[in-house]
């Protein structure tokens, strides 16, 4: 069968799935977040203005150069790195398109008992963000899982067992938070979280690290002279994963002829806490399971990318089909621009990643890391920005 056309046809299989979910959430939701908002707070909402982000009068507009453009990094750099797709595309959404200071500026109200609440239509945008943020990355994955799985750069045990423990934590945290979270409160969250992998891989990059790594620099090594003796036209790399053996409770395979086991119970709870804090968070997981799966199983960057797409994908369908059931609410002409240049990226970004090496990759990772969790710490719990 045509690459292509199955490219294609999983694609247009994830549109129809988030298709069906925005009719799901029906279509009175937002109407009724800004009458509760003009309820409480009548001043905040300007209710002559054009319609913009979500419908909401007066709201953010984003150019169409602009959604395309950014969602085409997004998609590159998911695909690439197996992770930060979803960091980043929160990124575009809070900063970038100025989403996050729009929805601060429905500050907490005083309810009839006194006792300060969530403005409705901030808790509305927040919510929004987060399935955004999803959908981007969930069209990432599918793309990205299936082009790594046939290069042979994908570990299928792994990834499964790290998708079902992330269906358990994707559902019960989206369940637990949505309508629940204030935009402050989970900018400041984010960046915590994105700051302590920053701080986590620099030291996995450090002598002392990469001493722990012996079997991945292996692996990583054999992987790049593969690459410099033959070329491989974006085609299969000229050594791939092969399974040896897989039980219940041990899984052994080889790449580039450096041999690894793994028990199939770590990834399925680390799956399980990935993907209840990703969940929270509104974004895929990768940046954690990267780090997960080059840490706890040793793998190199080549085979944590396609690894980590497959269990992303997983926990992307069960957070985003969670939070539309509970009422929330994305605009669809603005993520239908994202979701085109996130496809662009994903394409592009696996064949791109493999004139990178792997410490590099790594390193990039973790610039990105530090500077979007101070700057998210900084603006979410104090206020405060780095720049402006």
């Amino acid at each position: 069968m045509n690459r292509k056309k199955v490219v294609l046809g999983i694609t247009t299989l994830f549109l129809l799935l988030m298709a069906g979910q925005a009719f799901a959430a029906g279509g009175d939701g937002i109407s009724a977040a800004i009458a509760k908002q003009l309820a409480v707070a009548p001043e905040s909402v300007q209710v002559n203005a054009a319609p913009g982000y979500l419908g909401i009068p007066g709201g953010p507009h984003v150019g169409t150069l602009l959604a395309f453009g950014w969602a085409l990094w997004v998609g590159w750099i998911f695909s690439t790195v197996g992770a930060f797709g979803g960091v980043m595309a929160a990124v575009g959404h809070m900063s970038v398109y100025g989403l996050g200071a729009y929805a601060k500026s429905f500050p907490k109200i005083m309810n009839a008992d006194g006792k300060l609440m969530n403005a409705p239509l901030n808790s509305t945008i927040t919510d929004s963000v987060r399935a955004s943020n999803q959908m981007l990355v969930g069209l990432s994955s599918v793309i990205s899982t299936f082009t790594y799985y046939r290069m042979k750069r994908l570990v299928l045990p792994l990834g499964i067992a790290l998708g079902l423990g992330s269906i358990l934590g994707a559902f019960g945290s989206a369940t637990l938070t949505a309508g629940k979270l204030n935009f402050s409160s989970y900018q400041g969250y984010f960046g915590i979280f994105v700051l302590m992998l920053g701080l986590y891989l620099t030291w996995e990059t450090s002598p002392a690290g990469q001493r722990s790594k012996s079997k991945a620099k292996e692996a990583a090594k054999a992987f790049e002279a593969a690459v410099k003796s033959k070329k491989t036209d974006g085609g299969a790399a000229p050594t791939g994963v092969q399974i040896l053996k897989f039980t219940p409770t041990i899984c052994q395979f080889t790449f580039c002829g450096v041999e690894f086991s793994f028990n199939p119970l770590l990834p399925f709870l680390g799956g399980l806490v990935i993907a209840s804090i990703a969940a929270f968070l509104g974004v895929g997981g990768g940046f954690l399971l990267v780090p997960f799966i080059t840490s706890v199983t040793q793998l190199p960057m080549y085979l944590a990318a396609g690894t980590s797409a497959l269990a992303v994908l997983v926990s992307m369908i069960t957070g985003i089909t969670t939070l539309m059931l509970h009422g929330v609410m994305v605009d669809w002409q603005l993520v239908g621009i994202e979701l085109a240049g996130v496809a662009v990226g994903s394409i592009v970004g696996p064949y791109t990643s493999r004139f990178f090496s792997d410490l590099w990759l790594k390193r990039i990772f973790i610039l990105l890391a530090l500077y979007v969790g101070v700057d998210y710490v900084l603006r979410g719990f104090f206020n405060y920005r780095i720049f402006g």
